[in-house]
């Protein structure tokens, strides 16, 4: 039996799939699997269970991928992915094969799309490492204008005699 290309392990979104090999592009890796629903199921399970485990083949079907056993469940999304998913015509299941080569312990995610990052990553934003690097560089650079703008305050204030009239009340032995 060959080796899988794969292992699950934990990433900065929680779980997550890794190469252990190199992947080449276009290279098979895992196959999307669970029970294909009707697309009006699949909205009742998105909406009132937030189940976030639903691959849409079309307009009419869904596959829900909920089940252990779906291994493709732990590629995470990414904004900048290293694969993609495949749909196979006249059969309803989803390859996910490499868009670029992928270096082993190189996690392997897909761009899960517009509705998905509106329905379910708006509320903390997206984790994954290209947006993380960009919310860090803005933060930075945010610091960074305060701090300037702190200290061309502190520069253009005229220096008073305040100071020196306080520290004589507070101590009239002086």
């Amino acid at each position: 039996m060959p080796r899988k290309p794969y292992r699950i392990g934990r990433s900065f979104t929680g779980f997550g799939l890794f190469a252990t090999a190199p992947i080449r592009k276009r290279q098979f890796i895992v196959r999307y699997s669970g029970k294909v629903i009707s697309a009006a199921a699949a909205d009742k399970l998105e909406r009132y269970r937030r189940n976030r485990y639903l691959f849409e083949l079309n307009k009419n079907w869904c596959i829900d991928g909920t089940t252990r056993r779906n291994i493709a469940r732990y590629v995470n999304h990414a904004c900048r992915p290293n694969a993609e998913a495949v749909i196979r015509r006249g059969k309803k299941r989803i390859d996910y094969v490499a868009a670029r080569r992928i270096k082993p312990g190189e996690e392997i995610t897909v761009d899960y799309g517009k509705q998905y990052t509106e329905l379910f990553l708006e509320e903390g934003g997206c984790k994954c490492a290209t947006c993380r690097r960009r919310r860090a560089k803005k933060r930075r650079e945010q610091r960074e204008a305060a701090a300037r703008k702190k200290v061309f305050q502190k520069r253009s204030q005229p220096k008073s005699r305040a100071r020196s009239k306080s520290r004589s009340r507070k101590n009239p032995r002086r």
